[in-house]
């Protein structure tokens, strides 16, 4: 497993995929942002995706911050996903940047230290795992760097052909 990364470099790649995401998307069409390339996915797809993985991961980071002994039992999964997909590209990103917002809000003030308090989560099967906010952060910051990496490409895709 690779380290986590630390509190600073997750925090930059929190603040700036909203950002990078709308500079991405910048006078991009909505039957752009629709189409399906090689890949599999949209760019429109993609969103919905990080949003339903931002519902789980930006939940459990909130609830950690929130709660004096967080806990929980197994995964919430991706609940919201598939009502995501059917969004279009505008709103769903007005939505995805309040998400953000709100989760900056509970994270900017932190201390470094802070970042190490966890949740006792019980997974399958019937084990006990402590999860720490660097541990979400760090998960959902890859993830959204990984994806906004694929639709850069998707939409140079589009652009070139």
């Amino acid at each position: 497993m690779k380290p986590l990364l630390d509190v600073e470099r997750t925090m930059e790649i929190l603040r700036t995929t909203v950002p990078r995401l709308e500079e991405l998307t910048r006078r991009v069409t909505q039957k752009r942002l629709n189409a399906v390339t090689d890949y599999g996915w949209s760019v429109n797809q993609q969103l919905a995706h990080l949003r339903a993985a931002h519902d789980v991961l930006g939940g459990n980071m909130l609830r950690i911050v929130r709660e004096d002994r967080a806990g929980w039992k197994g995964a919430p999964g991706w609940r919201n996903q598939d009502a995501y997909f059917t969004w279009k590209f505008a709103p769903a990103l007005a939505a995805f940047r309040a998400q953000r917002s709100e989760l900056l809000e509970a994270l900017e003030p932190l201390p470094a230290a802070d970042w190490e308090r966890t949740a006792t989560v019980q997974v399958p099967p019937n084990k006990v795992r402590e999860y720490s906010i660097l541990y979400y952060g760090d998960w959902m910051a890859r993830h959204e760097r990984s994806h906004l990496r694929h639709m850069a490409r998707i939409l140079a895709e589009l652009a070139a052909g």
